[in-house]
């Protein structure tokens, strides 16, 4: 590809084939018990960091929560990972109950084989890692400055209830990737104001002000927290991508010819596409662009696929469907594009942030945006000049807008480079480290400060 690239972790994405537990790096009963002590003689920071999913899981969100816990153990943390030990994509799938990995401890809770799939299985998950979670606090061995907890499982920010109270000198901090209920009110499997997302709202209430530090991953998703009224510190840290360059990529030829033709504008979609994600006034745009020889194409999956692909076909626009990529082919399939678009319906603004904006930057592309000019990535857009926001009123005038633009080889290459430089400078993984290691390290030295 012409750039370095920092990808997915520094493990495969694509695991192989497994037999039903499987064995990874696991040092002794005595050796463990060794190793903590040195750490612990050591004087080192130690955070516990709590998700359901973590190493060798290919989950994204698994993958930067792990990616958390490595960057921090690098920066001089002991670090103590606790997550289920079934697989997410194969829940018969088992690993090592301990092990260690790039610098960090992994305690790995068993759990029944439930599928995520199910409901039940959702639920039962649910609490029996909550559950488990909560009793950790009872367990002396595990002796952290502070606790990180995520959003998976739902609910997750409900231990915060057992902690504060078993462990008050433990500073407790929240990544928040998704709003529940918030969230599946947005999804249309809960009703505002019903009883259920009202009892949902008050735990979660209680939970919230029971943190030290809550951390979110974009502005629109803090102005929904802050309606929970906590006290709690608040930062915006996002979530980097899975994939980093050292310079903007260069457009690989084959797979631009083989998606896009000869268009001389190519615009795409890729990555999952769910009943989060929007599709309409991207027609209208396409409408516009298809007589000047620009093109768009879908490289997706998901749950709306089905619903995204009827839509089109409806339309009778000239939009196009390929196959989705995998891992091995994803560098290439990003960089082939001039523009990227992300879309978030309206009423999932400030629920969760779609990750392809970040994948789009890193790989040094501009970003049209379809979704609310209050959102999070509609407000990065615009302060750092990084691509457009779509008004489905003026899509001709955008169209031109974009035609202008992509006539100019100069003016595309600067826009590609400011793209990833911004990138490196604002979201990278490198930066998002440095932050967390700075807040958590100016949190536990507030330790006897009141919350």
């Amino acid at each position: 590809m012409g750039a370095e690239a920092r990808s997915f972790l520094l493990y495969p994405i694509s695991m192989p084939s497994a037999p039903e537990v499987e064995e990874l790096t696991i040092p002794a009963t005595g050796e463990m018990t060794q190793l903590q002590a040195v750490r612990e003689s050591m004087h080192l920071p130690t955070a516990l960091v709590l998700y359901h999913y973590l190493y060798p899981d290919d989950v994204v969100s698994a993958i930067h929560f792990t990616e958390l816990s490595t960057g921090l153990a690098a920066k001089g943390w002991r670090v103590v990972a606790s997550s289920s030990n079934r697989s997410c994509r194969t829940e018969r799938r088992k690993f090592a109950r301990r092990s260690v990995w790039s610098g960090v401890e992994f305690h790995r809770i068993w759990r029944p084989p439930l599928a995520q799939a199910s409901r039940f299985g959702r639920m039962v998950n649910t609490l029996w890692m909550i559950v488990a979670w909560s009793l950790l606090a009872l367990n002396r061995s595990i002796r952290p400055d502070v606790l990180i907890v995520g959003t998976d499982p739902v609910l997750s920010p409900l231990i915060s209830i057992v902690w504060k109270r078993l462990r008050p000198h433990v500073k407790l901090v929240h990544w928040c990737f998704d709003l529940y209920p918030e969230a599946a009110v947005a999804d249309g499997l809960l009703r505002e104001g019903s009883l259920l997302v009202r009892l949902f709202k008050n735990l979660m209430r209680s939970a919230y002000r029971n943190f030290n530090l809550i951390v979110d991953i974009g502005v629109c998703m803090r102005k929904r927290l802050m309606q929970y009224g906590f006290r709690a510190a608040a930062e915006t840290i996002a979530p980097w991508a899975l994939v980093e360059l050292t310079t903007p990529a260069p457009i690989p030829v084959a797979e631009r010819c083989e998606l896009f033709g000869d268009s001389t504008l190519c615009l795409l979609y890729s990555g999952n596409f769910g009943r989060a994600h929007a599709w309409e006034g991207i027609p209208e745009i396409a409408e516009a662009l298809h007589p000047a020889g620009a093109r768009i194409v879908f490289s997706v999956r998901g749950n709306a696929v089905v619903e995204l692909r009827e839509a089109l076909d409806r339309a009778r626009v000239p939009i196009g469907c390929v196959a989705f990529a995998g891992a091995e082919g994803l560098i290439a399939r990003l960089s082939a594009a001039d523009i990227h678009i992300v879309s978030l319906r309206d009423e999932w603004t400030g629920t969760v942030v779609p990750s392809k904006f970040f994948g789009a930057l890193a790989v040094g592309r501009p970003v049209l945006f379809v979704g609310r000019a209050d959102s999070a990535i509609s407000k990065w857009i615009t302060q750092w000049e990084v691509g457009w926001v779509l008004d489905p009123s003026r899509s001709g005038k955008l169209a031109g807008e974009l035609l202008q633009w992509s006539q100019s080889p100069e003016a595309k290459l600067r826009l590609f480079q400011h793209c990833h430089d911004v990138y490196r400078r604002e979201f990278s993984r490198e930066q998002a480290i440095d932050r967390w290691d700075k807040v958590l390290r100016a949190l536990i030295s507030q330790r006897d400060a009141p919350t």
